[in-house]
């Protein structure tokens, strides 16, 4: 995030002061913006902040909520496997494209796929650890004896 930003304000100091007329920042932030909001998808995940998924879970009786809580996690973790397969694929495939202006491979800019994909995995599993989908429950409070 701080190299995007530092990136757009390099693009409107030049644009509207310096005008040197540098064609990279505006691609160079699309880059970076596609790398920044692949990579927070792992952080909603580790928060289970997603909010289609949480309005009709919450309303739901404990029982139910856990198993399909378990379920969409086995689910995303599937999905994001999957993500991570095909991307290393596509990560590679960019390898031997160049982007115009910078001159370089695409493989890194590529690469947020299969990275952020991974990342999720991660959080998935952690979660499903942390969690075993008992989210949202009562906690059990123990009286001393």
């Amino acid at each position: 995030m701080v190299a995007l930003v530092l990136d757009v304000w390099l693009g409107v100091i030049d644009r509207y002061h310096f005008h040197w007329q540098l064609p990279w920042p505006e691609t160079l932030a699309r880059y970076l913006m596609i790398w920044a909001a692949m990579l927070a998808v792992s952080s909603g995940i580790a928060r289970r902040e997603h909010i289609g998924l949480t309005t009709v879970i919450d309303r739901l009786p404990f029982g139910l909520r856990r198993t399909l809580l378990m379920i969409s996690d086995v689910l995303a973790l599937a999905l994001f496997a999957y993500l991570l397969w095909f991307g290393i694929g596509f990560a590679t495939g960019g390898a031997n494209k160049q982007a115009m202006i910078f001159g370089v491979s695409m493989a890194p800019f590529y690469a947020a796929i299969p990275v952020s994909a991974a990342v999720c995995c991660v959080q998935l599993i952690l979660v499903i650890l942390r969690d075993k989908g008992r989210q949202g429950e009562p906690a059990t409070v123990e009286m001393p004896k």
